[in-house]
């Protein structure tokens, strides 16, 4: 049985899933983000106290099948853009189509209808907090970071940056407070 959890986007947030699934007793086969697969069915009992100690720290248990349609869709962009060393070379509407196994344009559909914004916005604010953080790390440069994310430019990273924060990369990096928003908040 699979069971989806909204706001599932760390590590951090893996280990308190498996605490709580350890807590109840339930044994999980995958554990990835946003997704757990468990070997039995919940009991009506062992979902109320999972929904709820997940709630304690910021989780919700899913039902809605639409909200586990875009908790889905997000936590591939997530995993792209926050947890892979570089982007796949495909269209992103190919890829996220593939994984998902659906039409990109019912997925499209469907995400900005929920969500008020389209995947593209998504995956773009996506991408400028990852650029946001390799600054911050400054272990790349701007080069180095475009090709990982797979921009066309630095020109292109640099124009997309300065339209979504207001500033140019490298007035970012000379900010004493650098501002970073969290992600599950974008």
């Amino acid at each position: 049985m699979k069971l989806y959890i909204k706001y599932m986007v760390s590590i951090r947030c893996k280990m308190v899933v498996k605490e709580e699934l350890d807590k109840l007793g339930v044994h999980y086969i995958i554990l990835e983000l946003g997704t757990v697969e468990v070997m039995n069915d919940l009991t009506t009992e062992q979902r109320q106290k999972l929904k709820v100690g997940l709630l304690r720290s910021g989780l919700e248990l899913m039902d809605d099948k639409k909200a586990v349609l875009i908790e889905k869709i997000k936590s591939i962009i997530i995993e792209m853009v926050h947890y892979t060393d570089e982007l796949p070379k495909v269209n992103y509407s190919d890829y996220i189509s593939e994984k998902m196994g659906l039409d990109y344009t019912y997925l499209s559909k469907i995400f900005s209808e929920v969500k008020g914004t389209t995947i593209e916005h998504f995956i773009i604010a996506h991408k400028i907090e990852r650029v946001k953080e390799l600054l911050i790390y400054d272990e790349l440069n701007l080069t180095q970071i475009s090709y990982i994310l797979n921009y066309s430019s630095v020109a292109h990273l640099s124009s997309q940056f300065k339209k979504v924060t207001g500033l140019t990369p490298s007035f970012f990096k000379k900010l004493k407070d650098k501002k970073r928003i969290g992600l599950e908040n974008i």
